[in-house]
């Protein structure tokens, strides 16, 4: 997965979530939505994807209207198909049928080719528990990379 320039990030995602497994898909996109894109309008925050009929969806993504766009400017928060091989989609039927694993878009970014790829992540949710861990276990790294920063510099 080569990727180009990120557009859009879901830090929340990492934080809220155990990924398991990420995959990469293209989206059904109108043309003004691309130029939105392009221009970094586009927020992940509370998307997340769904397996219907064979297709995979995306819900809740957010693409702001591209200025001079016009009557070709379609719904922001419209349902976007996500393109994957058929072998992928199967692949996500099985992890969504098992419990508590979701769809969640990690990051929207345009590929060398110039196309726009959502990477999709197949995720557990965390405990609050399993949250207070990771951020206890980040500090603890903080403190020990400053205080060999301080060492280093002692000498």
């Amino acid at each position: 997965m080569g990727q180009g320039k990120v557009v859009a990030n879901n830090k929340k995602a990492r934080h809220d979530y155990f990924i398991e497994e990420t995959y990469e898909a293209g989206i059904a996109l109108k043309g003004t939505e691309v130029k939105s894109i392009r221009m970094g309008r586009i927020n992940l925050k509370d998307s997340y994807a769904r397996v219907e009929n064979g297709e995979v969806f995306i819900y809740k993504m957010h693409i702001s209207a591209y200025e001079k766009g016009n009557i070709f400017n379609v719904d922001p928060v419209r349902t976007r198909k996500l393109l994957l091989h058929k072998k992928e989609i199967n692949k996500l039927i099985g992890y969504t049928t098992q419990k508590g694993l979701a769809l969640i878009p990690l990051k929207v970014y345009i590929n060398s080719r110039g196309l726009v790829k959502l990477q999709l992540g197949v995720a557990q949710g965390k405990k609050n528990y399993d949250k207070r861990n990771d951020m206890a276990k980040k500090e603890a790294n903080r403190r020990i990379q400053k205080e060999m920063r301080q060492r280093q510099k002692s000498y």
